[in-house]
């Protein structure tokens, strides 16, 4: 039987630093070479995913926005994606018309790209943005007109609750929306994404990668509801939201414990 194991990392593989201990690096790199299929499905980009990640292994293609794009670890290649149609110009009309502002990740002439007007960011955004700061994805505009450039795959809003929450239940039958709190700030985000993307989705496509047989996953979010649906088993760190656990095969130490690793040593050694 093939087992892949899928984590997910902010609050789950990372610890409270957004960093990797050394015991997880070391242990998840030597698990990988003596044969373990492991990959991570996470919200960031995978330019900031690997900045986090640096030292792990790289050699499994990697869940990225969600679900919205799975990439190739060792070149950076997409494997697949999901963009929006044409429909979701309507949406940035509605939110724009509120004066809500987005930050709007495309591929603009075949360049991943994020745009944001900078005067009319949230402070919180501007906290957000002021963490990408060299990041080649950054894409300054001034004029609205040019939110809807490119092929558009993940919207966000970091903006007060009150104000974006009725958006979130206007369109979360129509989208892949993910309304919650960001773990380290506690701003409130309301991220839009095309129907169908998930990172059960994302996991589901793998098995054409790795056809695999078993699947085991690792998460502390309610954005992880849906794998620890469709996996055979699932394990919710101690720090887990209280509606995931209640879907999770067992409750593991926490992030800052490394709790998956701890478990991956553990289980691998007895296989």
């Amino acid at each position: 039987m093939t087992t892949l194991y899928v984590s997910d990392l902010d609050g789950t593989l990372l610890n409270s630093n957004q960093t990797l201990s050394t015991y997880t690096i070391e242990t998840i790199n030597q698990l990988v070479d003596e044969g373990m299929l492991f990959s991570y499905a996470t919200a960031r980009s995978y330019q900031t995913a690997k900045k986090v990640t640096q030292g792990l292994k790289a050699q499994f293609p990697l869940i990225v926005y969600n679900g919205a794009i799975i990439k190739d670890n060792q070149t950076g290649d997409i494997i697949s994606s999901h963009y929006f149609q044409k429909d979701i110009h309507a949406v940035l009309d509605h939110f724009l018309s509120h004066h809500i502002y987005p930050i709007v990740y495309a591929f603009i002439d075949g360049e991943e790209k994020f745009s944001f007007i900078p005067e009319k960011c949230t402070p919180a955004m501007l906290e957000f943005i002021k963490t990408r700061q060299g990041d080649p994805r950054m894409r300054i505009i001034h004029d609205t007109s040019h939110f809807y450039d490119g092929q558009i795959f993940y919207i966000t809003f970091i903006n007060d609750t009150q104000k974006i929450l009725p958006f979130y239940h206007r369109y979360c039958h129509q989208y892949q929306c993910l309304f919650q709190k960001d773990i380290y700030t506690q701003q409130q985000w309301l991220e839009i994404m095309p129907q169908g993307t998930s990172k059960a989705h994302a996991i589901q496509q793998l098995k054409h990668i790795y056809h695999y047989d078993h699947l085991v996953v690792f998460g502390d979010g309610e954005n992880d509801i849906e794998m620890f649906q469709l996996a055979d088993e699932a394990y919710a760190v101690e720090n887990a939201h209280e509606r995931l656990k209640a879907y999770a095969t067992d409750i593991i130490p926490s992030n800052n414990q490394d709790g998956v690793a701890q478990f991956l040593k553990q289980t691998w050694k007895k296989l």
